[in-house]
């Protein structure tokens, strides 16, 4: 039997409204992503809602009239309802207007991050059959519209490439807009393809809106006076839909920002008095460095209140952290391409909780923990977390690969190996694929990375298994060092570990040390690339 969530809510204290309960009076709602941009302007015209670094600030209004006028100029290039569009924009003000107007046309638009390359992109295009593909020139040094140009998806014929600037494109309204279905597929967002090509996730506004009110509503974006939000990650990724929800709902402004150069963003976060941003875990330590290096200048953000994000593990050091150094909440979310919102943390949960757990399962998804033999276990036991509910997608674009991902009775494998913690909490203590079996033993490698995380010669860890004849396969510890050349010998860090309580049959049998991790998507750790670098050569 499948442990329900939806059922089984804490109360809050105070008197507020319970944390997972859909009952959060500050947020507007609306069935349809265009519905809830027309009902905040209309009900905040004149309050900002867009910002940029380069001083630029759109009102609600202003948002929704630039979102109606680029659907008519989009429209005048041939794009409509069910017309398959691919972009791969920075994070700017023209990118959501452009987001925004192909709802309004009802195109089936396939966001697409910008480190993604010829061999990705043309993957990408390739799945959902790309009929127009938006790039914005050169950007970051990269000519993306000489990549459109040699490129053929699937060895098919390349798709019509418009080139999307600072300003969007902008033409005279030419009527109402198309109906949008809440249910229809509307959106194709990618993992991150990590082991090999990049998968679609179909999503529709029904559960790009459930994930994101869910993520408003329980993370409490809006709920007081005076948010101010910040996406400093590609709004092309799966979270930046979510971001643009929860500011449309929560009625604040979010400041974008193209790439995240941490000098430069602390000083925007500190001009408009950025209340909320988030991420991923390295964003998070890179202001906790900033602030570190800034000791005795007073709050390096004085009005940061909350980190939200997810992405990755977040050790409960960087928690902690976080609250002490930084003197705001980091609440980290728990979700993926597929379910961009599985678990939402509420900044109102006790600190030990926050620095323990990865959210509430929200309200309208049912989680489910089971073992190898696919029995559901008992709370606090782990297993492989499988989701069904609201904010799930509807499968991917290759129907073998939904089949693969889905039990028989509906529910999506994550792949991730988690425990329920209360009746609503959830901690996710690793992936499925990357659990270790060193003699018949099976072996998580979050554990040993969250207690790397706390040595304080390493500023990042990976751990990941090896081929070895012997063992089958042995425990290789990645480590990233504060400082160059302080990082112990293997044989000093395994001490340290024992120190820490970590089982000897555990310990990392080799080390190897690196300036940087690799990563994909939104910052998590490309553990494939890791294991092709330092496992034996390919046969």
């Amino acid at each position: 039997m499948a442990l329900d969530v939806t059922s089984s809510l804490s109360e809050d204290p105070g008197h507020r409204p319970p944390a997972g309960s859909t009952d959060h009076p500050w947020l507007l709602r609306a069935p349809t992503i265009d519905e809830l941009l027309r009902r905040r302007a209309e009900l905040t015209p004149d309050a900002p809602l867009l910002l940029d670094a380069d001083g630029a600030v759109l009102t609600c209004r202003e948002v929704a009239d630039g979102a109606a006028r680029a659907a008519s100029a989009l429209a005048a290039e041939g794009i409509g309802a069910g017309t398959r569009v691919a972009w791969q924009l920075p994070t700017r003000i023209s990118t959501v207007l452009v987001m925004l107007g192909l709802r309004l046309v009802g195109a089936v638009q396939a966001p697409v991050i910008p480190i993604y390359r010829q061999r990705e992109v043309s993957a990408a295009l390739a799945a959902v059959d790309a009929e127009f593909f938006l790039v914005p020139g050169v950007w970051q040094n990269f000519d993306y519209a000489r990549m459109a140009a040699e490129l053929a998806p699937g060895g098919g014929p390349a798709p019509w490439t418009l080139t999307i600037g600072h300003q969007a494109p902008q033409a005279e309204p030419a009527g109402p807009a198309s109906d949008a279905n809440p249910d229809d597929v509307a959106w194709v967002y990618f993992t991150s393809g990590s082991t090999g090509a990049p998968k679609g996730a179909r999503h529709t506004d029904r559960t790009l809106l459930s994930a994101g009110l869910g993520f408003a509503g329980v993370g409490r974006l809006g709920a007081e006076p005076g948010e101010v939000g910040a996406m400093a990650f590609p709004v092309a990724h799966v979270g930046g839909i979510q971001y643009l929800i929860a500011a449309l709902a929560g009625g604040y402004p979010l400041l974008l920002l193209e790439a995240f150069v941490p000098d430069e963003a602390v000083a925007l976060f500190r001009r408009h008095r950025v209340t909320t941003t988030g991420g991923a875990p390295p964003f998070y330590s890179a202001l906790l460095a900033m602030s570190r290096a800034a000791a005795g200048d007073g709050p390096l953000l004085p009005d940061l209140r909350t980190l939200k994000g997810g992405g990755a593990p977040c050790p409960p050091e960087l928690s902690r952290a976080v609250r002490d150094e930084l003197h705001a909440t980091l609440a980290h979310d728990y979700g993926m391409t597929e379910v961009p919102m599985l678990a939402v943390a509420s900044p109102l949960d006790p600190p030990d909780i926050l620095d323990a757990t990865d959210g509430r399962v929200l309200p309208g998804n049912r989680v489910r923990i089971v073992d190898a033999d696919g029995k559901t276990v008992a709370l606090h036991e782990s297993g492989e977390v499988q989701v069904s509910g609201d904010c799930v997608c509807h499968g991917y674009t290759a129907e073998a690969e939904s089949a693969a991902a889905f039990t028989d009775d509906g529910w999506f494998r994550t792949g991730d190996l988690g425990r329920m913690v209360g009746p609503d909490h959830i901690e996710v203590v690793g992936r499925l694929k990357d659990m270790i079996i060193r003699k018949g033993e099976n072996i998580a490698p979050q554990e040993i990375e969250m207690l790397l995380a706390r040595n304080p010669g390493v500023a990042e860890a990976a751990v990941i298994g090896l081929p070895d004849a012997v063992r089958g396969e042995l425990v290789c510890a990645v480590v990233v060092p504060v400082t160059s050349g302080d990082l112990p010998e293997l044989t000093e860090l395994n001490e340290w570990l024992l120190g820490q309580g970590l089982m000897r049959q555990k310990l990392p049998e080799r080390l190897e040390v690196v300036d940087s991790l690799p990563r994909t998507g939104l910052a998590k750790i490309a553990k494939a690339e890791l294991r092709r670098r330092f496992g034996p050569p390919a046969p």
